[in-house]
């Protein structure tokens, strides 16, 4: 059940806490009062697409939290684990969620950053949200088949899975063989280029490393002459006999000179150490700079090979990729296209084959997943007419019709939900025909139904909490007061937190909540309360006649006295 709600700069909400309680909650206040801000922050709570827009003026974020307590077997926790958030013994879980004003949010799950994904798959199972325009989904005949299926619980949804999964396959199949069913012409032409592409990147022998290669050689020839007079001049500097005195000349001097008194002190053999050691140095580095200097050509044929050689590199990278890596990848992709067409006609056998196999399977799987519905529709046929006739709405018949969809080959039409259409009929008169539930429900009429398919589908996902935003709209009179019994009902096993105008269902609360909208000079708030005995007595009568007088008043304790007796 949700304990607690707490707000923080959410739209016209400077800051509030409500503590819900278990049974029926219900929130009232005048119109334009902020009701719908409270759904709208819960949905921010339980992961629905955040605006920016609900953040406070002035404000740089808004923060909402909903903490919630499950019971030790729900399904929740299973959920929890593998998002690897710990439990808590307390049972408790906390929904959080901060917009900021620039359109970024960030979700939690007692206190772990998650992703909004994650967030609403854990919320789906702690609450659920019918709005005051959610009914105009049972005008979409598409949504019935999700209803139904909804119903029927893991029966219906093992079945629907492998059916989805097949379909999926089946797809995948489908694009497979239209990719190389390609007629034989095209084929072929295909095939040539393929080829040659294959053999022009063959012939050129690439390897990875090349075109670096070639780049340095380049580099080499180009600043060869320059290259050689630096090093022919630090050669003849260090080494050349030619010279009256070389570099390492003098070395050998200072070396033979300090070798003579060495052995007279420690200091003195350590200088001659040093130049020793120096002079090899220098006369293993004069070698190896004689040794490249003679390396370095001056040949132009060479550069006209490493450049006839890049420009074979530029060109298949102009076609085939922006690397020489890229080219070689691209070389391997169609050499295995290649193949595949070349061996198409296997091929195409194998696929057909493997489509016609899955066709079949899928028709299995779907046919069965029909069969299941039919059962699960005639349970779910009874249990809505229940309720609606509980709901007063006696004279009703209700009715869901399920048909086999056909191609004009007369073969089923697969689709990723089975074969079945699946549409919700009602007659609300005596002697009426069934005809689709869009073309002769009204809006009160709708709003039972969707309470009633609430009711039944809350028992089967078990979920905890439910929040009904206005589920009165078009009832008034006795009807309104049956509404108001029913939604109590369902609050003996479920936490209900409803939004309301009519005091008809007002007055059956366990919990009475009032929200107001407070303006000064400068803002506008909504502020919240929750109604002591003598408070709700005056709120019941502002909602049976507005303006307030001792006859309203005494009518409003008549409906809560026999609203305690009905609870009874």
């Amino acid at each position: 059940m949700l304990l607690e709600l707490k707000v923080k700069n959410f739209a016209l909400i400077d800051e509030l806490s409500m503590q819900f309680t278990e049974g029926l909650n219900i929130l009232s206040g005048e119109t334009g009062a902020g009701k719908s801000i409270i759904i709208d922050a819960v949905n921010m709570a339980i992961g629905e697409r955040a605006d920016r827009e609900f953040v406070r003026s002035g404000c740089n974020k808004c923060t909402v939290q909903a903490v919630f307590k499950a019971s030790k077997n729900s399904v929740i926790f299973e959920r929890i684990d593998e998002l690897g958030i710990e439990k808590n013994e307390e049972e408790i879980i906390i929904l959080m969620r901060e917009i900021y004003s620039n359109g970024r949010s960030v979700c939690r799950i007692n206190g772990i950053i998650v992703t909004r994904g994650a967030l609403k798959s854990v919320s789906e199972k702690l609450i659920d949200i019918h709005g005051q325009h959610n009914h105009q989904s049972l005008l979409n005949q598409n949504s019935h088949i999700d209803i139904l299926d909804s119903f029927g619980g893991k029966a219906i949804q093992k079945q629907a899975i492998k059916v989805a999964s097949k379909y999926a396959t089946l797809e995948l199949l489908k694009k497979q063989l239209n990719e190389i069913s390609v007629d034989e012409k095209e084929r072929m032409r295909k095939i040539d280029m393929l080829k040659f592409q294959a053999q022009e990147i063959d012939e050129s022998n690439l390897t990875i490393q090349e075109e670096e290669d070639l780049n340095k050689q380049k580099k080499l020839v180009l600043n060869a002459e320059k290259i050689y007079s630096a090093l022919a001049n630090s050669y003849e500097k260090l080494a050349d006999s030619d010279l009256n005195s070389s570099i390492l000349d003098d070395l050998t001097f200072i070396t033979h000179n300090l070798g003579d008194v060495k052995t007279f002190d420690p200091e003195l053999k350590k200088f001659y150490d040093s130049f020793e050691e120096v002079q090899y140095k220098l006369q293993d580095l004069a070698w190896e700079i004689r040794e490249y200097k003679e390396q370095v050509e001056f040949d132009p044929n060479i550069l006209d090979e490493i450049e006839e050689r890049l420009d074979v590199i530029n060109r298949l990278k102009r076609k085939y990729g922006i690397s020489v890596e890229e080219i070689l990848v691209y070389r391997e992709k169609i050499v295995s296209e290649l193949e595949d067409l070349i061996n198409s006609k296997a091929k195409i056998d194998e696929i057909k084959g493997e489509v016609e196999n899955s066709e079949i399977e899928l028709e299995k799987l779907s046919i069965a997943l029909s069969e299941t519905r039919k059962l699960v529709a005639i349970t779910l046929d009874k249990s809505l007419m229940k309720i609606l006739k509980e709901l007063n709405m006696k004279k009703v018949s209700f009715s869901i019709a399920i048909k086999q969809l056909q191609t004009e080959n007369s073969k089923y039409k697969l689709t990723s939900k089975g074969i079945d259409s699946v549409t919700f009929l009602i007659s609300t008169n005596v002697g009426e025909p069934l005809k689709p539930l869009s073309k002769v429900a009204s809006g009160g009429e709708m709003s039972r139904i969707m309470l009633a398919l609430k009711t039944i589908l809350a028992d089967t996902d078990k979920i905890p909490c439910l929040i009904f935003d206005e589920i009165d709209t078009g009832v008034s009179g006795r009807t309104a007061q049956i509404v108001g019994e029913k939604l109590y009902q369902i609050s003996r096993n479920h936490q209900v937190i409803c939004i309301t105008h009519l005091p008809q269902i007002a007055c059956l609360a366990d919990s009475h909540f009032l929200i107001e909208k407070i303006e000064n000079e400068t803002a506008t708030k909504t502020k919240i309360n929750r109604l002591s005995k003598n408070k709700i007595v005056h709120e019941i009568g502002r909602l049976l006649g507005g303006k307030l007088t001792e006859i309203t008043l005494k009518h409003a304790e008549e409906m809560i006295d026999q609203a305690c007796l009905r609870k009874k």
